[in-house]
């Protein structure tokens, strides 16, 4: 019998781990791969994020090795004329602007390196939930059969405990990600900034790692004929190629140097918003976290951050749980669990409510490309977007301690 099990050892598996055992909790996460999947090459961590990465005791770890990043410059690609400009500068000490693009390999491997061995069970894919009387049955592909007093379900947009919880499939916006990350041997010479570009109905971003790697993404919504392409890399980088219409040259050299081994492109999905609203977050002493909950677009850069804000509360509310409940019965124990996931479940419904569709109706309004949508967007929308990304970061979930 397992105190807990964790499905999934992507950035929200690993993190709850992590957090519990910070705690005293122990925990066995379940990765159905071989080993860590890094794809996705990096992630941008605003500042809610690094207060979880500080709260699980990693965050310098991750800042010693990223670039902060001090400013977002937006350019339209039919004109090259720089609508808006920001900062986010200040003091080194205030985490209130904090923005670093953190390549995800790293996290993953930073969080597994602070984990006990045995921790982490590779090659074990979950295909069978059963749950009754404050117990949950897990069936693995291999015919392995575990116990838990609590799941918790960081297994991503087509995650098997969302759909134990009844949620259903994430839906297809019609658009499209391509990502991809380049290495400048001899350093990219980029000033540590977002730099945004919209236009020609796709919108895309540049954004230095540190100062050799440069992670760049970009959305568009393919036509007939565009949809051809997006499983020929070769294509696809053409493809992004003609769309950059007037950038500079360094710009496009960092599509132009792009690998195809460093590129990857997929349909963007989410959970419709209200779906959250109704949906079961948590059931008895079963939840999930993260894309498994709340699959969203790019657009707000908050996957990854409130995957990690989640990961703190849970294990805070968890270990709560567990350690009231020690020398207790089994039934007073899953009572406090259920009341713990209960609480977590009410403080995260309206958070990812909001995250999920202001980033929706974010990327649509970017990506539009009609005369009127066009001036909002270089006119109001460029200035108003990096307010609305400092906004959404201002979550704290606080430090690593249990009341």
């Amino acid at each position: 019998m397992e105190d807990v099990v964790i499905v999934g050892a992507g950035i929200a598996g690993l993190a709850t781990s992590l957090s519990l055992h910070r705690l005293g909790i122990r925990s066995l996460v379940l990765e159905s791969a071989d080993n860590i999947r890094t794809t996705g090459f990096a992630l941008g961590i605003w500042p809610n994020g690094w207060r979880a990465l500080d709260a699980i005791g990693v965050g310098e770890i991750l800042r010693a090795k990223h670039t902060r990043i001090t400013g977002v410059v937006t350019t339209s690609v039919d004109s090259g004329v720089i609508t808006s400009e920001g900062t986010l500068a200040t003091s080194d000490s205030n985490v209130d602007r904090e923005a670093r693009c953190v390549i995800r390999k790293e996290m993953l491997e930073t969080l597994e390196s602070e984990l006990p061995r045995g921790v982490i069970r590779y090659s074990s894919k979950v295909v069978h939930i059963e749950s009754q009387d404050g117990v949950n049955s897990i069936h693995l592909a291999d015919g392995t059969l575990l116990k838990a007093k609590v799941l918790i379900g960081c297994d991503g947009v087509n995650s098997v405990v969302s759909k134990f919880l009844g949620f259903s499939k994430p839906s297809f916006t019609a658009r499209c990600g391509i990502r991809g990350i380049v290495h400048f041997e001899e350093g990219h010479g980029f000033k540590p900034r977002i730099m945004q570009f919209f236009g020609k109905g796709i919108r895309f971003g540049v954004v230095p790692c540190d100062d050799h790697r440069v992670y760049w993404g970009s959305t568009f919504t393919p036509s007939s004929q565009e949809k051809e392409i997006l499983e020929d890399p070769a294509r696809l980088k053409q493809f992004m190629l003609s769309k950059l219409g007037k950038v500079p040259d360094e710009i496009k050299q960092v599509f132009e140097k792009s690998e195809l081994e460093n590129m990857v492109c997929a349909p963007l999905r989410f959970r419709r918003p209200w779906e959250l609203l109704w949906g079961e977050i948590a059931r008895d002493n079963v939840c999930v976290i993260g894309d498994a909950l709340h699959p969203m677009t790019p657009d707000l850069g908050q996957g990854g951050c409130s995957a990690l804000e989640e990961s703190v509360v849970l294990a805070k509310l968890l270990a709560g749980a567990f350690k009231a409940g020690e020398g207790g019965d089994h039934e007073e124990e899953c009572r406090r669990i259920r009341e713990a996931l209960g609480e977590f479940a009410r403080g995260r419904r309206w958070r990812s409510f909001d995250l999920v569709a202001t980033a929706y109706f974010v990327g649509v309004m970017q990506q539009s490309d009609g005369g009127v949508m066009r001036f909002v967007r270089d006119k109001l929308m460029a200035k108003f977007l990096a307010g609305l990304l400092l906004e959404k970061a201002k979550f704290d979930c606080g430090k690593l301690l249990v009341s």
